[in-house]
């Protein structure tokens, strides 16, 4: 099976380039890195520049490695190459979701004048969420990726069916999600509720094929 093609160059090129990035900007940077915000975007709390250049590049290169190799090792492998563009798409928006607060960060550090992290991570883990929707109905069975359930992995019809939903929920979860960033300080909650409720209902949808299909045979 192969994972790694040229189009990983996308994804990639963005993780130098926020190596790049770090180790250009270390010489100016303070020696203390916003590393937390809390709910009413404020910063909470700070830790080494050191420590902070290298975390986010860190954590996306270990995320993206993990999504590449993992495959490998699932006794469903074969089927990931019936997704292998949805897969791809999925790997570069996680990676495109570090990259971006990555920047957001060093900027802040920077002192340059932000807008609320509020009115920045809300849409964009909205719009992530869209996304990953979308993709949710092209992913199938496999043992790293997707709606993962006792009751997906049993069946392939629960497996389809189950995503065909969750794509819609995640969907509704980004767009409610994004019109809570009207509401600023509301906006942390529903984001978190929206999609805790489609992850949930994800689950219980699942078991509720699952019943179903058994009741006819």
């Amino acid at each position: 099976m192969k994972i790694f093609t040229a189009k990983e160059i996308l994804p990639f090129s963005l993780i130098v380039f926020i190596f790049a990035v770090g180790v250009l900007l270390y010489p100016i940077l303070p020696d203390r890195i916003p590393s937390h915000w809390n709910i009413n975007g404020e910063i909470d709390a700070w830790s080494s520049k050191c420590f902070m250049v290298l975390l986010i590049p860190g954590i996306t290169l270990l995320i993206y490695l993990l999504m590449i190799f993992l495959p490998l090792i699932d006794p469903l492998k074969l089927n990931y190459q019936k997704f292998i563009m949805p897969y791809f798409w999925l790997r570069t928006v996680f990676v495109l979701f570090f990259v971006l607060l990555y920047l957001y960060t060093l900027l802040a550090a920077l002192g340059v004048e932000m807008i609320n992290i509020r009115y920045f991570i809300v849409p964009v883990l909205s719009v992530m969420f869209i996304v990953i929707g979308l993709l949710l109905p092209s992913i199938k069975k496999n043992y790293f990726v997707g709606i993962r359930t006792p009751w997906t992995i049993h069946s392939e019809e629960v497996w389809d069916k189950t995503h065909q939903k969750s794509g819609q929920l995640f969907i509704l979860a980004g767009i409610v999600s994004l019109v809570g960033v009207f509401m600023p300080q509301y906006s942390f909650p529903i984001l978190i509720t929206a999609i805790l409720l489609a992850s949930l209902s994800s689950v219980a949808y699942s078991y509720f094929v699952f019943k179903q299909i058994k009741g006819r045979e």
